[in-house]
């Protein structure tokens, strides 16, 4: 569905919501009313990128994106699914217990819930069991949690992208330095995304190995992050070019796509093939599952690196990368500036570039891209340059290695907008393929 003027939207997504059954309740992390923004009558077509929408409307508008998206998204898709009582799409009808006792499990069972799945992780020491919330999900969660107050449950709440592919860039015409030079064949990296097209040139030669979907599902944004990890072709290099890669789908094309327990098996495989650096450009509302995983994950010397989001400087903090231990990222455009809509606070650990660059796109070529989704993977890839094993102690050493070498930016030391600072700038030397350069 093409959508017109964003006022036009907000006056009728009450009376469609009623039509659909919608929940009246607070969009997640929609932020007040924006000063000095473009009239009312300029579009802004949730349709597009955020990278294409750069160019057309105010970069300030592009941090409702993802709010009124996930409006869209539950209008579209309300048979699978629904809003938590803060406004986040959640699994509509499915709950998350996190490693229950068998006492629980029958608990919840005399109480009206099913088990609908089940994921075992040998890798974390843990599982999930995914159970059917008779009536309303919120109020069953409410209830599922009295049974069992030790217990860890939540809502299945699915996660999104943080970022966004743009408009084809044109072909290069010429080289920018030979990136077969950065070639670090024996580094491993992992990421969680949607899937790759690895026919790309970027991928050419490359170790790849995909897991998650049935049949694999090449995307825009996965393609794109991964060919900023470790992408490597004539005119075009990632932040650890010729490394492995080992992907994670975990959308496969579905209305469901990016849920908790997705997530959650994809840290598990991920382990289980020993990949030290893991990329994670999706963001989402806090989940007690889900962070019982991500806290397993660090423990074991792992590198989590995560996009902080694009919903704006005063936005509540998103997930993962506001967790401890977790290395979030944000993004700077050219001029080395912030993005007006990144996320600001404790939890950004890096910058790096996140705007007026290429990276690959669907079918060959390349195409513009923006938001912190695309900062992510470049500190992904310097990171793996330093951790080759998973081991707190060095995890610890690399990350305090990085941050050694970064352009510190805005408040000395470590600060809320910028972290300890800008890693990666070079990596944005593909002016060839570029379209949106600094003026």
């Amino acid at each position: 569905m093409r959508l017109g003027a964003l006022t036009w939207l907000l006056l009728i997504a009450s009376a469609a919501g009623a039509q659909v059954g919608l929940p009246t309740v607070r969009l997640p992390q929609v932020p007040g009313v924006l000063p000095s923004l473009p009239a009312a009558g300029v579009p802004l077509d949730i349709d597009k990128s955020a990278a294409a929408l750069a160019g057309e409307v105010d970069p300030r508008r592009l941090r409702e994106l993802r709010a009124l998206r996930i409006r869209e998204s539950l209008r579209r898709h309300r048979d699978v699914l629904e809003a938590d009582p803060h406004g986040a799409p959640i699994v509509r009808g499915e709950l998350l217990a996190l490693s229950p006792s068998a006492a629980a499990l029958q608990a919840a069972g005399g109480a009206g819930f099913s088990v609908v799945r089940e994921h075992s992780f040998a890798e974390l020491g843990t599982h999930i069991v995914v159970l059917h919330a008779p009536g309303s999900t919120a109020r069953a969660l409410v209830r599922l949690q009295g049974l069992d107050p030790a217990g860890v449950y939540d809502f299945n709440h699915v996660y999104t992208d943080s970022g966004a592919v743009g408009q084809p860039a044109p072909a290069p015409g010429g080289v920018p330095r030979a990136a077969e030079a950065y070639g670090v064949g024996a580094v491993r990296l992992g990421l969680i995304d949607s899937g790759v097209d690895v026919t790309h040139e970027v991928f050419s030669g490359l170790r790849i190995q995909q897991h998650g979907c049935t049949t694999a599902v090449p995307a825009e944004h996965g393609t794109a992050v991964a060919s900023l990890m470790v992408g490597r072709a004539s005119a075009f290099h990632g932040a650890a070019p010729g490394s492995a890669l080992y992907t994670v789908d975990v959308f496969c094309g579905l209305a469901t796509g990016g849920a908790v327990d997705s997530v959650a098996e994809a840290f598990a495989w991920l382990l289980h093939e020993q990949v030290p650096v893991i990329n994670v450009s999706l963001v989402g509302p806090p989940n007690r599952t889900l962070a019982g995983i991500v806290q397993n994950v660090v423990a074991r010397g792992h590198l989590v690196v995560a996009a902080v989001g694009n919903d704006g400087p005063a936005a509540p903090p998103l997930y993962p990368a506001a967790w401890p231990g977790v290395v979030g990222v944000t993004a700077v455009d050219a001029r080395q500036r912030v993005l007006v809509e990144a996320q600001r606070g404790a939890q950004v650990k890096f910058a790096a570039p996140g705007a007026d660059m290429a990276a690959a796109q669907l079918h060959q070529g390349y195409a513009l891209v923006r938001g912190t989704s695309f900062a992510s993977p470049i500190v992904a890839g310097l990171l793996a340059l330093e951790l080759h094993t998973p081991e707190p102690g060095a995890a610890q050493q690399a990350v305090a290695a990085l941050a050694g070498r970064a352009l510190d930016l805005g408040a000395p030391g470590l600060d809320p907008v910028y972290g300890h600072g800008l890693v990666g700038a070079d990596l944005r030397r593909q002016p060839a393929l570029a379209l949106l350069g600094a003026h």
